[in-house]
């Protein structure tokens, strides 16, 4: 077994603080999410020995272009596992201009820098139209 091993990486809606079950987006082709939707990655990893000042490092690209990164610390972990770990909720973007498919590059860092793993996904934001007004 690799000192770190990726089992899933999973997206849990937090509409209702609650999880829904949902594939490994590394096997997704085209996942669409709607535009404005609040969402969280779920990372499930195990560890072959104790790692410390675990970080999962997250880079979002856009047409090609790097429009941020995001560095969420995880913790120290005795070897083992299966861990399951899950990132902030996030809300989506809003707009037309913000529609599309985005890329998504993931490393996982020890307190040295190095890196133990990577994961890469992506997903295609899409517009949601107004709800129609309703007869009163």
């Amino acid at each position: 077994m690799a000192l770190f091993e990726l089992l899933e990486v999973t997206l849990a809606p937090d509409d209702r603080g609650s999880r829904m079950p949902s594939p490994d987006l590394r096997e997704i082709e085209d996942l669409e999410l709607p535009e404005g939707a609040t969402v969280s990655l779920a990372l499930t990893f195990r560890l072959a020995e104790e790692v410390d000042g675990l970080v999962f490092e997250e880079t979002r690209r856009y047409a090609g272009d790097v429009i941020g990164t995001q560095r969420t610390t995880l913790g120290g972990f005795r070897a083992g596992g299966p861990y399951e770990i899950r990132l902030p909720p996030e809300r989506l973007p809003v707009g037309r201009a913000n529609c599309g498919t985005y890329e998504v590059e993931g490393r996982f860092l020890d307190a040295e820098g190095r890196v133990l793993g990577r994961e890469d996904h992506r997903f295609r934001l899409v517009h949601q139209p107004a709800p129609e007004p309703t007869a009163g």
